[in-house]
């Protein structure tokens, strides 16, 4: 693979880039002794900002995406595309109307709220680590890298990086990650309309990749087995715990711009799938099958294949996918922590400096969370696979009444199925024959936990529960 040819035009357009985060930063436009307008913008966000700031977000793992379709082409839309497509269709339809009502100010207290302040407080915990910043601080430090040479370890430029975002995301707080994704989602589809267009100008159209491309690439499946693949599916229940979805829909000026904008966002997602997805094939074609590190296929190929001025675009456009979910992370992380876990101990500190400190600490532990899994895909599934089924049930109650607990089984379905889901992918991976080898019984983790909680809702369900009867949720909406 030659080295990174980059010219000084090109470092110029990735300095302007963080040029104008930090000037964009600097436009703050929210009162520091007002939480809400800290937290949540005073929850005024217009559609265009909502639907730029969830899609830019949604998507920060790009690096992963590269990786999974340079190896299997396809089937990357399968597992990453529409699953989410469908999760979050019934996001909009079930829930966005009823949080944007909600008065809580993130998802712990929501969930604090309705069935109690220790279930909200534990609650802070699994949903700290759902929102872990560590595979974006791990693609932005492998990014880093290759632009200086390979020189160093990429851990020293992940926590410059990673440091960067703490400082304008504490400064600025939810406004400058909205100011900032708006830069971002127009950087990210220019950079990877450029990469496709040229990839088709050096090795051909679609037509001529799609017939030289291998039967295992064409197959939908990706050759995976079904449990594998429901695996991921019920990964992609993410999206209803995900504090992200849950910020954004709060943050809308009214129910109806957050329900209209994540039908807009999916169907920017699908447009960015396809043109991810066949960045990552033309990877494969034009560099060949044997690349040593494919979750950089994408770096690589721009430096092979862009000229001047388009190559510095298209680096700004991997950094703009990244850190448009590494701040929107570290603010949630931070917040979480912060507000939602320590201000119970410590009661005297105001919750926006206990966020700022918590911004902090989540950063840290993003860059040690890294040294132990530094996979970008492996970590997603593991913080996917242990969380959720502790979080899903409980999180669903507050808003769905089918899902609602009675309150005294909302702790005991949390931490019993967090705890058999971790339990079963430490003693998978210490009994397994490869690496990243998951299974224990012929069983990947996600499932005895999710049968665990299913178990304890049967058992514990509360049929009278629900936030809000449905005359006054379809009152709102109308007004």
């Amino acid at each position: 693979m030659t080295e990174l040819e980059f010219t000084l035009i090109d470092w110029a357009m990735i300095l302007i880039y963080f040029g104008l985060l930090v000037y964009l930063t600097w436009q703050r436009d929210w009162d520091p002794d007002d939480e809400e307008s800290y937290l949540l913008s005073g929850r005024k966000m217009s559609l265009p900002a909502f639907v730029a700031t969830l899609v830019s977000t949604w998507y920060g793992g790009i690096l992963g995406v590269g990786e999974y379709s340079y190896q299997f082409g396809i089937s990357q839309w399968l597992l990453f595309g529409f699953p989410f497509y469908v999760f979050s269709a019934l996001f909009a339809w079930l829930l966005a109307g009823k949080i944007r009502m909600n008065k809580a100010l993130s998802l712990p207290e929501a969930v604090g709220n309705f069935y109690g302040e220790k279930a909200g407080r534990f609650s802070a915990l699994p949903i700290f680590i759902l929102v872990s910043p560590a595979p974006y601080i791990l693609m932005l430090g492998l990014i880093f890298q290759y632009l200086t040479g390979g020189s160093g370890d990429f851990l020293w430029y992940a926590s410059a990086v990673a440091l960067f975002s703490v400082a304008y995301v504490t400064f600025g707080g939810f406004s400058a990650v909205v100011h900032t994704d708006m830069l971002q989602i127009a950087l990210m589809f220019g950079g990877f309309i450029s990469l496709l267009i040229f990839a088709g100008m050096d090795f051909g159209g679609m037509g001529q990749l799609w017939s030289q491309m291998p039967d295992n690439y064409r197959d939908i499946t990706g050759g995976h087995d079904l449990q594998y693949i429901l695996v991921w599916f019920f990964i992609a229940l993410w999206t209803f715990v995900d504090p992200s979805f849950h910020q954004r829909a709060a943050a809308a000026k009214n129910p109806k711009t957050a329900k209209k904008g994540i039908f807009i966002s999916i169907l920017l997602w699908s447009v960015f799938d396809f043109l991810t997805m066949f960045s990552g094939i033309y990877g494969w074609a034009i560099l060949g099958p044997d690349l040593a590190e494919p979750v950089m296929v994408y770096p690589y190929l721009a430096n092979e294949i862009l000229p001047i001025g388009f190559k510095g675009l298209f680096f700004v456009a991997l950094l703009a996918t990244i850190m448009s979910t590494l701040d929107s992370y570290l603010f949630l992380s931070g917040q979480t922590l912060g507000r939602d876990f320590l201000v119970k101990f410590f009661p005297k500190v105001k919750n926006n400096t206990l966020t700022q400190i918590s911004i902090i600490i989540a950063a840290i532990l993003g860059i040690l969370l890294i040294i132990v899994y530094p996979s970008v895909i492996d970590l997603w599934y593991i913080i996917g696979s242990v969380m959720l089924p502790g979080l899903l049930i409980p999180v669903l109650g507050v808003y769905l009444r089918f899902f609602t607990l009675k309150k005294g089984w909302v702790l005991p379905t949390m931490v019993t199925s967090i705890g058999v889901s971790l339990l079963w992918l430490v003693i998978g991976t210490i009994t397994a024959e490869g690496s990243y080898e998951y299974k224990f019984l012929g069983m990947e983790p996600f499932y005895p936990g999710l049968g665990i909680s299913i178990l304890f809702w049967l058992v514990g369900r509360n049929p009278d529960g629900g936030l809000l009867e449905e005359t006054e949720f379809t009152k709102e909406i109308t007004e």
